[in-house]
């Protein structure tokens, strides 16, 4: 068991908060506009699950956004509301979605076995293939960043770009301390937990967070911190890596270690930007995710 340091848990806590501020969820409800444009919402059988998806866009370049953790991370359609809104929608027709266990991809719980982040590559790619795109991009956040880095390695001939963000390809004690501080619900504030009690309930959300601590410290435990960096020299597309350097979740030295081996990768600093950088820098990273998959 770790012990962690007072300032631990609030530096957890504070990030919670932060990100939480950009955070809304809109339920879903078929096909709706409320977002500017039309937004598909539906759901498909996929790998023996039913997977939850938002569509909209009707460009010629397809984008899957794959989203983090619960649903402050977790859920396809709150964490990109901005991406979902205003990326170009003559260039790109841009798919988000919930990975097994979360927002409306349930049932099943969430569970996180030791291979779920390959499971979850499998999950998107078959998404994708399931909705006859014949190749596509990839826009990873934290946890949905790994998930891209693998699904890239492993399916070089169908991803065409990638950005990711949030992400890291190993864990460190470092981590581990950092990920023990947001471990109990109970300790959150109000504020923090409610939207995502509204989406999961509490029992669901308390289980799940305790969970998905504990399988993300699973690598840890593995030689080198191990979850992807074996696959990193495997990765083909072109990839555009984002690092906010006041990132409090994921230290700067995840970005250079997957920039360093990630071939021809591009590494772009905001210095301003948190974990959730996308959300409270949206204008800045949908451009510069535009011009980067163009």
């Amino acid at each position: 068991m770790v012990t962690v340091p007072g300032g631990r848990v609030m530096q957890g806590l504070r990030l919670l908060r932060s990100a939480l501020k950009s955070w809304t969820y809109v339920p879903a409800a078929g096909t709706r506009a409320a977002l500017g444009t039309s937004v598909t919402s539906a759901k498909v059988a996929v790998n023996g699950v039913h997977l939850h998806y938002q569509q909209t866009g009707e460009g010629e370049h397809a984008v899957l956004l794959l989203p983090g953790m619960l649903g402050l991370e977790g859920s396809g359609e709150t964490d990109f509301q901005p991406q979902i809104k205003n990326l170009n929608k003559k260039l790109f027709t841009v798919v988000a979605f919930d990975p097994r266990g979360y927002g409306h991809s349930r049932p099943p719980d969430r569970d996180f076995p030791v291979d779920f982040f390959e499971r979850d590559a499998k999950d998107a790619v078959d998404l994708m293939k399931t909705l006859k795109f014949k190749k596509v991009s990839l826009l990873g956040w934290s946890d949905g960043g790994i998930t891209a880095l693998i699904a890239a390695a492993k399916h070089p001939s169908y991803i065409h770009k990638m950005v990711i963000w949030g992400a890291n390809a190993y864990v460190t004690e470092e981590d581990e301390v950092i990920y023990q501080s947001i471990r109990d619900v109970s300790k959150w504030s109000e504020k923090i937990r409610k939207p995502l009690e509204t989406l999961y309930g509490y029992d669901y959300l308390a289980k799940t967070c305790e969970k998905w601590v504990d399988g993300i410290n699973q690598f840890k435990h593995l030689p080198d911190g191990n979850i992807c960096r074996h696959l990193l020299p495997l990765v083909q597309c072109p990839t555009l890596i984002v690092h906010g350097e006041k990132d409090q979740l994921v230290p700067r030295f995840h970005a250079d270690f997957i920039h360093e081996h990630v071939k021809g990768s591009r590494l772009h600093l905001m210095p301003g930007g948190k974990h959730n950088l996308h959300i409270r820098f949206a204008n800045e990273f949908n451009k510069l995710a535009e011009d980067f998959l163009q």
